[in-house]
């Protein structure tokens, strides 16, 4: 199973330098739309509901203390052999998604049930490190496929 790593590499590849905010939301999406359409994560790291919309720890802290990433950020993860599965789920959430500004995708975020659900009970702006739900990610994304 390909890592968080590998999955942000793809989309550093397909979208050249971004900001980090814009990148956690869009390796967010690419396992989201994975579970709803696909029925499977993309890889098994989790996202947490930060006060700026979901983050994965473990690619935070390849790029903690930068505002953006080159468009060489994590070369060395480039070669994962993605099924074309994969490819198609990752190339659509870009192709819907990649042209949006980084705090347009953390309000959707905001706007949504995964994230409201993992941060029940915290304030606005609050630290919080709880778990954004894979099972609530797919119910609440494959939810919205009879929608599109």
């Amino acid at each position: 199973m390909a890592s968080v790593l590998d999955v942000a590499a793809y989309v550093v590849q397909k979208c050249g330098s971004l900001t980090t905010m814009k990148l956690q939301k869009l390796v967010y999406y690419c396992q989201a739309w994975s579970l709803a359409w696909d029925e499977e994560p993309l890889f098994d790291e989790d996202f947490e509901a930060w006060a700026n919309g979901p983050v994965c720890p473990v690619l935070f802290y390849q790029h903690k203390g930068l505002f953006s990433v080159p468009s060489t950020f994590l070369q060395a993860h480039r070669d994962y052999p993605f099924t074309e599965t994969q490819k198609e789920t990752m190339d659509a959430v870009l192709r819907d998604l990649a042209d949006k500004p980084p705090q347009w995708l953390s309000d959707l975020t905001h706007s949504e049930l995964p994230w409201k659900n993992a941060r029940k009970g915290c304030e606005p702006g609050e630290y919080c490190n709880a778990v954004i739900s894979k099972e609530d990610m797919q119910q609440y994304y494959g939810g919205l496929i009879g929608d599109e």
